[in-house]
């Protein structure tokens, strides 16, 4: 039993708080300044570590234009910032994430391809340093932005909602990564 045990840890994804890290992480990606002009000053909600058998996958940090309670993810304007730290297919992380949306529930067959081909066309391949920032816009759409140059859009309010739940809802598959970005649970 203790194997098994041991075996199921060694193949979860671990998932690290990142308090204390550089003090680069309190800046704001440059290119939350052109989504939310109102906000002076975008709040940086929590922040994690995404390592997969030890690999040191990315750096996700959540934005959002003022501070925001755990219910309310999927109601309000906020951003997550990616720093890979790996090289990754654009194809491999749009599929990754279709499989992840799927978690809330059935896409039907139509849909999931059309969503599949709008990540592929958003999501370039990256290398160790890039950084994809997704921006999500309540009942209207999800914007993206590759190292700060906006790279495409999603116009469909469902697309948005189960994007961002990856990584806020309480459905997601990473429940501590939510925890910490959220900096609650709820």
């Amino acid at each position: 039993m203790q194997r098994r045990t041991a075996m199921s840890l060694a193949l979860a994804p671990l998932v690290l708080p990142r308090a204390g890290w550089a003090a680069g992480a309190s800046t704001p990606p440059a290119e939350l300044r052109a989504e939310w002009p109102e906000a002076t000053s975008p709040h940086r909600q929590g922040e994690a570590r995404m390592r997969f058998f030890g690999m040191h996958i990315y750096d996700i940090t959540l934005w959002a234009p003022e501070p925001l309670k755990p219910a309310e993810a999927a109601r309000r304007p906020l951003a997550l910032a990616i720093d890979y730290r790996r090289s990754l297919s654009g194809s491999r992380i749009a599929e990754r994430s279709l499989t992840e949306m799927r978690r809330a529930g059935p896409i039907d067959d139509a849909t999931a391809a059309r969503w599949l081909a709008a990540m592929t066309q958003v999501f370039p391949d990256v290398n160790d340093g890039d950084r994809i920032t997704g921006v999500q816009w309540p009942g209207q759409a999800a914007r993206f932005h590759t190292n700060g140059r906006f790279s495409g859009e999603v116009r469909d309010p469902r697309f948005a909602e189960l994007f961002f739940g990856i990584w806020l809802a309480p459905w997601t598959s990473e429940p501590s990564l939510r925890q910490a970005l959220l900096g609650a649970t709820g």
